[in-house]
């Protein structure tokens, strides 16, 4: 017998939320395009912040990704592309710029704050 977790997703983009039954250990991004729901990707690496969530209750495995920081894992941020379902869970998809900018704002405005172009040598 196979468990699964129920995975809700408020997709914003859309203004609709989707709940599936995910199988434990499955891409929820994956899992979700296989049923014939659509969300936001671009890599599917764990790379960018396209499909990044805001995760509402509930927890799932993003170990495998390297486009969000430590601090936004902790902040309750995640990716769906490399997440896993471990349990249910609810989430909120979240514009890409929004998750970039919260990501690296400050080190983008210290660069901006700078004369010239940075990457002037």
């Amino acid at each position: 017998m196979t468990i699964s977790h129920k995975v809700t997703i408020h997709n914003r983009q859309q203004n609709r939320t989707i709940s599936l039954d995910v199988p434990e250990g499955d891409y929820i991004l994956r899992y979700f395009e296989d049923k014939g729901e659509k969300l936001p990707f671009s890599c599917r690496n764990g790379c960018c912040t396209t499909c990044a969530v805001r995760i509402l209750s509930g927890d799932m495995d993003q170990s495998a990704g390297i486009g969000l920081s430590i601090q936004l894992r902790e902040k309750g941020y995640g990716l769906l592309c490399i997440a896993r379902a471990t349990g249910p869970l609810e989430a909120e998809t979240q514009d890409e710029d929004e998750v970039y900018e919260k990501q690296f704002g400050e080190y983008l405005g210290a660069i901006k704050s700078k004369k010239g172009n940075p990457f002037d040598m």
